[in-house]
């Protein structure tokens, strides 16, 4: 089955390095730009309350210059994140259950616990046209609740694969998200991923998942950007999806 999983580059680290000396340089807004002329199939952001990197007004440049999909990322407990997405009409909506302050995602959301909570918003996003992801730890328990949240798809917190790579742990972890996914998929949910997915990482995620949607990669993929330029990271990571298929 070929693999037509998308590249997501997530963006707040240009955002952080700008941050540290005021001013705009990296221009955020540039960069988004650029990482879609070279390769990337859409932009992430993740506006946090204390606006610690993407800045609100950050999103709202943005989105006039999204050629492919724009994906924002956070957590809807916030009015402010609600409503910024409401007026910025991303293409996808990802939310993330983040405590306030948090340094970065750290955990899926339990379904069972906020099945009424996340149902009403869902409907929130969708009525207004915009698709929805749920970030979910590869449980079946979890998946199974997050279908009758009415979410499009979810996306696979994928920090236990990332640490488990190359270790003794690997193949069986690795089995627990493609289990994941399949209930997803048998379930009618699309299946996004991310956090903590590299070079090293992904291809063997992605081909252990040939229906996979899309990964959403920032941190790693900036890193790699510093020593192998933004347009040879972004072709790297898709070549890594491309050779999975």
């Amino acid at each position: 089955m070929h693999n037509n999983a998308k590249l997501s580059v997530n963006i707040n680290k240009i955002a952080t390095l700008r941050n540290s000396r005021g001013g705009n340089n990296p221009n955020v807004t540039q960069a988004a730009i650029d990482a879609q002329l070279f390769g990337a199939d859409g932009i992430t952001v993740h506006p946090r309350p204390d606006e610690r990197h993407i800045t609100y007004n950050d999103v709202r440049s943005i989105r006039p210059i999204i050629t492919t999909e724009f994906n924002i990322e956070g957590n809807p407990t916030e009015q402010k994140f609600v409503d910024l997405v409401l007026e910025t009409q991303p293409h996808q909506v990802t939310l993330v259950p983040d405590a306030l302050g948090q340094l970065t995602s750290n955990h899926g959301w339990d379904t069972i616990t906020h099945q009424s909570y996340l149902t009403g918003i869902i409907k929130l996003f969708k009525n207004a046209g915009i698709r929805v992801s749920i970030f979910v730890d590869p449980v079946a328990e979890m998946v199974s609740a997050a279908a009758s949240t009415g979410t499009n798809r979810i996306e696979l917190y994928t920090e236990a694969y990332a640490s488990h790579f190359g270790t003794h742990q690997h193949a069986q972890t690795l089995q627990r998200y493609a289990n994941a996914a399949s209930l997803a998929q048998q379930l009618g949910m699309g299946v996004n991923a991310g956090h903590d997915l590299d070079r090293h990482n992904l291809k063997a995620f992605a081909k252990a998942i040939p229906f996979l949607s899309e990964v959403s990669i920032g941190h790693a993929l900036i890193c790699d950007a510093l020593y192998l330029g933004l347009e040879n990271s972004i072709q790297i990571y898709k070549r890594q999806l491309g050779d999975a298929s």
